[in-house]
């Protein structure tokens, strides 16, 4: 799937964690972690109007993390999870983190259990 004239420049787009920050956006992303889907398909696992789906999608669309594509009737959606690089970043910082934190939690536990 291409993406539409629609895909907004990176520049002028808002970050990645402003968009991921509502639960309701992180699960649509989870959703077409699996593929594209339509957006009826998207709106059917979500207790909210289509109208309100329409505009999680256009938030992430904005934002770059998702591509829209026309196809007959109904406009599909993918994921574009190259945008979600500063997420993946910021989150392997904290990961480095917790490995040494736990590293010297599991070396103290292993004096302690050899004493």
């Amino acid at each position: 799937m291409r993406p539409t004239a629609q895909m907004p420049n990176q520049r002028d787009s808002p970050e990645p964690f402003t968009a991921i920050a509502s639960p309701v956006r992180r699960q649509i992303l989870d959703l077409l972690s699996d593929g594209d889907r339509p957006v009826n398909h998207i709106a059917s696992h979500f207790e909210m109007s289509r109208p309100a789906i329409s505009q999680h999608l256009q938030i992430l669309l904005v934002a770059g993390l998702v591509a829209q594509q026309r196809q007959g009737r109904e406009n599909y959606y993918r994921l574009v999870p190259e945008r979600l690089a500063p997420v993946r970043d910021w989150i392997r910082h904290y990961e480095r983190f917790w490995d040494d934190h736990l590293g010297r939690l599991k070396k103290l536990l292993d004096e302690r259990k050899s004493r």
